[in-house]
Order: C-alpha cells, then sequence, then structure tokens
C-alpha cells in the first residue's frame, strides 16, 4: 500500500509544534530539553534564545542555576557537536552517539598518537582531571609531560571521544565566563553512563522531536549511519508518510499534527537552531539561498527569522557604547503583517539579549532576493 502523502507545509506545521514554535510552551527548561531532545549549545551563550523563542516568561538567570546545580549539562553528543540536555538524557546519550565522536576525532587526530595505548591514556586523564577541570589545551600539555613524543592536542581530543566529559561553569553561564574546562561526567554527576541505551530509543526520541522524517534525517542529526534496520524493526509501531518527493517518512503515531493552515508567528533563531541542524533535507522551513545573502564562509552561520514558518530573513545585533541596533534583511518583501510581528517579536527578542543596553533601535533593510 503506497504510503499518504504529507505535503510540504503539513510537515512544517508537524516540525514547527514539536519544536514549540508555533506557540511558547508553559514548560520548565529540563521538560523543554527533553521535548527538544536537546538544543544544540556550541557557542557560549546564543542558545539562551532558543530557549526565549520556545518558552512562555523565559528568563536566563534560572538555566544558568541548573547548569550550576548540574541538573543540565553541556557536552559532546550529536554530530560530535556540544549540545544541552538534562543529566538523565545524557547518560543514555552518550553511549550511543560515542561512535559519532570517535570516528570525527580519528579522522583530525589519529597521526598524532599513533603507538599510543589509549586505556593508558584515558587512565591519566582521568586522574588529572580529577585534580579538577581542565582545558583541553592543559589536558594536552599534562599529558606531554608523560608522552612527550606525541602531539598534545592530539591527546586531549581523543580523551574526548573516549571519554565521556562535560564543560562545566561558569562556562556557558549567563552573564559569566570562563574557559572551556572539562571533567568526565560520571565525576560531574555521581553517577555512570547507560550501556543499555538502544538505538530505538533514539530513533524515537528523535521522531517525537522532529518527526515525520526520513532515516536519512535521523542519521543526519544523530551522525550514526546503517539506522535502516532499526527503522525497519519499529515501523509496525509507526505511521509512515511519504512526501512531495516520494521520500519515505516516519512519525509516531500519537505525534501532534496541526492543521497545515495554523498559523506560525515570526520566530527569530540563532545561529545553531536545532530547526536548521536536524534534517538532511530542510525544505520543509527554508529553501533560501545563503550565498545570495552573502553568507559565504565556510563557519558562517546566520541567525535567522521564521516567517510564516519558512527561513525570510536574517538578523545581526550590533552593540556600541551602550546601544544596541538590531538589523533585518529580508528576503523578500514582507506584507504589512509581517514586517509588524517582526518587529514586535525582535523588538522583545532585542530587549531580551541586550538587556544592558541603554538604547535599542531596530533597522529592517529593503530585500535582497536569493
Amino acid at each position: 500500500m503506497t504510503p499518504p502523502l504529507i505535503g510540504r507545509r503539513a510537515l512544517n506545521r508537524a516540525t514547527l509544534d514539536r519544536q514549540l514554535l508555533l506557540r511558547r510552551a508553559g514548560l520548565t527548561v529540563p521538560e523543554a530539553l527533553e521535548r527538544l531532545a536537546g538544543l544544540q549549545a556550541q557557542s557560549t551563550h546564543s542558545w539562551y534564545l532558543g530557549l526565549w523563542s520556545r518558552l512562555e516568561g523565559y528568563r536566563p538567570e534560572p538555566t544558568g542555576e541548573l547548569l550550576k546545580q548540574r541538573e543540565i549539562v553541556r557536552m559532546a553528543l550529536m554530530r560530535s557537536t556540544i549540545h544541552l540536555v538534562t543529566a538523565r538524557d545524557c547518560l543514555w546519550l552518550r553511549p550511543l552517539t560515542q561512535p559519532v565522536i570517535e570516528r570525527t576525532t580519528r579522522s583530525s587526530f589519529a597521526r598524532g598518537i599513533v603507538g599510543l595505548d589509549a586505556a593508558e591514556l584515558t587512565a591519566a586523564a582521568r586522574r588529572l582531571m580529577a585534580e579538577g577541570p581542565l582545558t583541553f589545551s592543559a589536558l594536552g600539555h599534562r599529558l606531554a609531560e608523560r608522552w612527550p613524543e606525541h602531539d598534545p592536542m592530539s591527546m586531549a581530543q581523543t580523551v574526548r571521544a573516549l571519554v565521556p566529559l562535560v564543560q562545566v561553569p561558569p562556562r556557558g553561564v549567563w552573564g559569566e565566563s570562563g574557559q572551556a574546562a572539562h571533567v568526565p561526567v560520571e565525576d560531574w554527576l555521581g553517577r555512570p553512563v547507560d550501556p543499555g541505551a538502544s538505538l530505538e530509543t533514539l530513533v524515537l526520541r528523535y521522531l517525537a522531536a522532529f518527526g515525520p522524517a526520513s532515516v536519512r534525517d535521523v542519521q543526519h542529526w544523530c551522525g550514526l549511519t546503517r539506522l535502516n534496520e532499526v527503522v525497519d524493526g519499529l515501523r509496525p509501531h509507526l505511521e509512515v508518510f511519504r512526501d512531495e518527493s516520494g521520500r519515505e517518512l516516519f512519525d509516531l503515531p500519537d505525534a501532534p499534527r496541526p492543521d497545515p493552515d495554523t498559523p506560525a508567528p515570526a520566530r527569530y533563531l540563532y545561529e545553531c537552531d536545532n530547526l536548521l541542524r536536524s534534517f538532511a533535507d530542510v525544505s520543509r522551513v527554508t529553501t533560501a539561498d545563503y550565498s545570495a545573502q552573502g553568507f559565504g564562509g565556510k563557519n558562517e552561520e546566520p541567525s535567522t527569522i521564521l516567517v510564516d514558518g519558512e527561513v525570510a530573513a536574517t538578523w545581526r545585533i550590533t552593540t556600541t557604547r551602550g546601544s544596541a541596533t538590531l538589523r533585518i534583511r529580508p528576503f523578500r518583501e514582507l506584507t504589512s503583517a509581517e514586517e509588524e510581528d517582526v518587529r514586535t517579536e525582535g523588538a522583545a527578542m532585542l530587549e531580551f539579549s541586550a538587556a544592558g543596553a541603554r538604547e535599542r533601535t531596530l533597522v529592517v533593510d529593503a530585500p535582497v532576493p536569493g
């Protein structure tokens, strides 16, 4: 039997609903993080905007306290990138994403540890970090005291791959600063990781947060490969659809799939927002050509704005002498209602992001079609 068609707009609204971007949710931060399957937190603070855009009455200071209290953590997980997750989730997510982290590390740092026993290396690193958190630079130099013939950064990065490490506060705490220092998650939380976690659980959590989605989408999100067999095993328990290109998409039977005409308010996304990082095919939320907008650098990540559920502009805040300016660059002509929505949400976002500014200005540029 041919799976039923689910159109692009229906996919869009389903995804925005799962990602709490159709309406702000009255959830706690830990509840939201588990609903979202984590939040990418590669940058030090910009991910706070991801929570502000999704939660009612959100203030950042209590989230910093949750980091300090070890209820939530920042650590390498999906795609070997830093994610913000609950302490409970990190203990089962890390073993499942371990192969991805090891693979990406070997591709860049294997030559620097040739001939070095990995067990001895990780044991030595654990002893060093038991004395206190260390940056990778400091860890590498301490390890080089024992193995001077090996590259310090290659040794430190190998430890990052083999030992589940938490990036500890004050790094990442709103309004504070600190070096990117690390300790093993077992030492930080007083609990070991869960080696019995299943890939089936991983797939189901992804679909709850991002579905309907293809197997390639799941693999893109977590970095793992060969998940077809896992999804096939779950198939009797899943809803199956096809998109407008004929791709097979999977979803949880009881997951929300709103009416395609459900209104989608303007939402400001930070540069690494989950919405744009978690699909092999992001056409459900954007068809924008960033290079046509001048974002051609390899590591340049524009911050974007959703208008009617689709990426329709980029934004940037600049600060000078106590003043903050939000500059918005639309990709197309906005209707009067759309521009008003973008301006209203932008003014609130500017107040959140630049709370210390004495003067705040919002500028909407002429469209630069791409």
